[in-house]
């Protein structure tokens, strides 16, 4: 899949849920960083903060107060004449890297749907890692391909770090630090297959006991349908945690309760969030086998986004995210097939046209 899994790459925490929330609004938070990073390059010259982003929701205004700061912001693939033809494709990655040593990545944004405790106060229920180790490596190579293809600048590696010799050398990682195993997977459109849906489909086909998903927006063609059915017709434990009334992109809930019926007659158990808008996207396999990321359970992000998945071999981590996945049912309904087949005619209209569509949603 073209994501070596080095060790060790130690993960402090995995993040069921988003910081507590202090109140102040996000456009408020902007300003505080932009005057923190002007304070830190008046202390540190040599630091340098590169910010890409891929939304317009980020004001005029709140861009030239970063800028002044000395942050470098650029807009990824703006929609221009020049770019129609990648205007399907776009970059869904979450990416946070701090000295070259820390990363992190999920399914957070910058906004204030993550200030809460993910299940109260309109706040969003998601996950995200913190890692150290080789894998930070890998999410800097997704950073350098997005920057560069933003600025037409080469990152060529390390430039603030070789510019501030007085600073600590790079701790290492012991190896009883880290999980057993762990790469971060930055896949990208391409022709054929793509490297996310090599991944998962290969994932779903090698478990032999468990295949435990949390997936927000879960609209999964039919090859993916038939994986899950299969795995839970040979015995596997397939249970899914997807997105339930409260979700922030209806159609996809459509598309997917349109496979409802074939995944619950093959045995597949499906549970629907209930207390709050669920964004999370991880799994975990045989308890051994993770991921957390960017990554949604649709076609939109196995093959037209840019996408990265923190992914994980290691028993201990697998016991956290079985630990997590386990929490969050008690904030989820567990969908009968017998209560299912007598939804309304209407629910079965939305679900046959938003399947026509879902390629693209």
């Amino acid at each position: 899949m073209g994501a070596p899994l080095p060790p060790p790459n130690p993960i402090a925490a995995v993040h069921p849920q988003p910081v507590p929330s202090s109140g102040i609004p996000l456009g408020a938070w902007v300003l505080l960083g932009a005057a923190i990073a002007a304070v830190i390059g008046a202390l540190l010259p040599w630091a340098r903060i590169d910010v890409s982003f891929g939304t317009e929701d980020v004001s005029a205004d709140d861009r030239e107060a970063l800028r002044k700061s000395g942050i470098v912001v650029v807009p990824f693939r703006p929609l221009r004449p020049t770019t129609f033809h990648v205007m399907q494709n776009r970059s869904h990655v979450r990416c946070v890297l701090v000295d070259g040593r820390v990363g992190w990545t999920g399914g957070f944004g910058l906004d204030d749907e993550w200030l809460g405790d993910g299940v109260t106060g309109g706040a969003w229920r998601d996950t995200n890692v913190r890692f150290e180790g080789p894998a930070v490596r890998q999410l800097e190579s997704a950073f350098a391909a997005a920057w560069t293809e933003a600025t037409g600048v080469l990152l060529a590696g390390g430039e603030a770090r070789e510019a501030a010799p007085e600073r600590e050398p790079e701790r290492k990682p012991k190896r009883e630090e880290g999980v057993a195993l762990a790469g971060l997977l930055f896949a990208a459109p391409t022709i054929g297959s793509t490297e996310a849906e090599r991944f998962l489909a290969l994932s779903i086909a090698a478990a032999r006991t468990s295949i435990h998903v949390t997936n927000s927006y879960f609209a999964p063609e039919v090859p993916f349908v038939e994986l899950l059915a299969a795995a839970a017709k040979r015995g596997v434990d397939v249970r899914l945690i997807v997105g339930g009334t409260g979700t922030d992109v209806r159609a996809a809930r459509f598309a997917g309760r349109a496979r409802y019926e074939e995944l619950l007659r093959a045995g597949v158990r499906i549970y629907e969030w209930e207390s709050s808008t669920l964004h999370a996207k991880s799994f975990v396999i045989d308890g051994i086998w993770s991921s957390v990321g960017t990554m949604n359970f649709d076609n939109r992000s196995l093959v037209l986004n840019d996408e990265v998945v923190l992914m994980v071999l290691d028993r201990a981590f697998g016991r956290k995210m079985e630990s997590v996945f386990t929490a969050d049912l008690e904030h989820a309904s567990e969908v009968e097939l017998e209560r299912f087949e007598k939804r309304p005619w209407l629910d079965h209209v939305n679900e046959w046209w938003t399947v026509l569509i879902s390629r693209f949603l």
